[in-house]
């Protein structure tokens, strides 16, 4: 959890839990690339996920490539504080957009700095998150698997569609399972799809599905599927 709570980020959320805005903080339910997702409950009570990006540790370069390009963010300073600042606005914006489409994804309750408080995916009971698809397909039959892989495409398409973004980073380790059906999650990188690496994104997303999910079915074309999702002939990344 290594500069997870520098001190400013321990001040916001003193002062969000004096607002009545978060009543619990618990234990860790992940330690991602860029940032620590906590077990945590709203100001009503209600489980949540309680993700803090880092704001010291943070690939500033890597996630800049998402950034880029994006309409909605072309005016952030170029301060790394800033900067996680916008990213961790840009996945609420990402997940408001997402569910709205109709897309299986955490319902974000609120922002603010680098800290996104949403729908905590998992046991509320015990506090244990759902496990990620490449564990969970582990007890998959094939006929599941191929229902599922078919949904997931078919979200992909959703989100292209009427979400207008592309996930950018869609694979097993970021769809978690909830014992009947996928949830996807990690939207902070989904671009839109007027993002000049969104065509790239979407290519690298579909051959991530099909190459997971060949273990259950036989994949529809790569190509097939990018037509399907964009209605253009060919993939030009």
């Amino acid at each position: 959890m290594e500069n997870v709570f520098d001190d400013q980020t321990l001040l916001a959320l003193y002062k969000l839990v004096n607002k009545g805005k978060i009543s619990e903080i618990g234990g860790s339910i992940s330690t991602g690339k860029e940032a620590n997702v906590f077990y945590a409950e709203d100001g009503d009570g209600v489980a949540a996920a309680l993700k803090i990006y880092r704001i010291q540790s943070a690939n500033f370069n890597t996630m800049g490539e998402y950034m880029a390009g994006d309409p909605r963010f072309s005016s952030i300073r170029k301060s790394k504080k800033e900067f996680i600042f916008a990213w961790t606005k840009k996945e609420y914006a990402n997940l408001i957009r997402a569910r709205d489409a109709g897309i299986n994804c955490p319902q974000a309750f609120f922002f603010d700095r680098n800290i996104l408080l949403m729908e905590f995916c998992g046991d509320k009971e015990t506090g244990t998150a759902y496990p990620q698809l490449r564990q969970a397909a582990a007890d998959f039959t094939k006929s599941q698997g191929e229902e599922i892989y078919h949904a997931i495409i078919a979200d992909m398409k959703t989100l292209f569609n009427k979400a207008s973004l592309v996930h950018a980073d869609l694979s097993e380790f970021n769809i978690l399972f909830d014992g009947e059906k996928h949830i996807i999650i990690d939207m902070g990188q989904a671009v839109l799809p007027e993002h000049p690496g969104a065509v790239r994104y979407l290519i690298r997303d579909i051959k991530n599905i099909n190459r997971f999910f060949s273990r259950f079915c036989e994949p529809l074309d790569d190509e097939e599927i990018f037509k399907d999702i964009v209605g253009t002939e060919r993939m030009q990344p």
